[in-house]
């Protein structure tokens, strides 16, 4: 574990906040890139990634500081220390979508557009976002005694490497979602799949996480988060079927 990457005299560089930094700026080239493509604007591309990016942070935090209140009322002022990580991926990603569903209605765009292009760039940027998370040490899985167990300082037992498990399968992910995006399925398909998938495997992974408390039914929070958007997406992804968007462009 490598929370702080390097410092240059009295500045720290976290690896944290170092991977959210490299997977926004990969994530804003490749999709400014795959916009120029299908002639929309890249201007439009760079305002949806800073809308979101900003979003999604606050509202990351906001849900994760939520269901962590107590150790944060103990030491109020590590709500702002974001280096030290603390970010909940459903928060910010329910704030980002909302930000950008607004910011699309008003330059009257269509949603499913847009976010077809951005959405596998949105996953590699998850992934490498994933091994900010390793590094920092936290996301961390359940104890394990099998062969891929990792020791972080701060545990003092072996536990699966969750951030890795995440980081490979969204890479999977990106991986597929730009096969959807070369096939050039109808509008929304991507977004669409990308919300079946990653809730899909968000769900599985939540099993062997360590790190959740509160619970929902039984489940963990990400674990009923994840059972929202896949019935949502499932409903999403049924009526284009029936309507024909999920052919093939000619």
């Amino acid at each position: 574990m490598h929370p702080i990457l390097f410092q240059i005299g009295p500045i720290s560089i976290y690896s944290y906040g170092a991977a959210i930094v490299v997977a926004f700026l990969v994530a804003i080239y490749l999709s400014r890139r795959a916009a120029k493509e299908v002639n929309i604007s890249q201007d439009i591309i760079v305002d949806s990634a800073l809308i979101m990016l900003f979003s999604g942070i606050l509202g990351a935090r906001l849900l994760y500081v939520i269901i962590n209140l107590k150790d944060y009322m103990e030491n109020p002022i590590e709500i702002l220390m974001l280096q030290h990580g603390g970010l909940a991926f459903y928060g910010g990603a329910i704030t980002a979508f909302l930000a950008e569903v607004i910011y699309i209605k008003v330059k009257r765009l269509s949603i499913y557009k847009i976010g077809d292009i951005l959405i596998p760039y949105i996953a590699l940027g998850q992934a490498i976002g994933r091994i900010g998370c390793f590094l920092n040490g936290c996301c961390f899985g359940k104890p394990t005694d099998s062969m891929f167990g990792v020791v972080f300082p701060d545990i003092y037992y072996a536990v699966h490497p969750t951030q890795i498990y995440s980081s490979l399968g969204l890479l999977v992910l990106y991986g597929f979602l730009r096969f959807l995006q070369k096939t050039k399925v109808k509008d929304g398909m991507v977004l669409i799949s990308y919300g079946l998938l990653y809730s899909t495997g968000r769900f599985l992974i939540e099993f062997i996480r360590g790190d959740n408390i509160v619970e929902i039914f039984g489940l963990t929070f990400s674990q009923f988060v994840s059972a929202v958007i896949f019935i949502v997406c499932a409903i999403l992804f049924i009526i284009r079927l029936k309507k024909g968007y999920g052919k093939t462009k000619n």
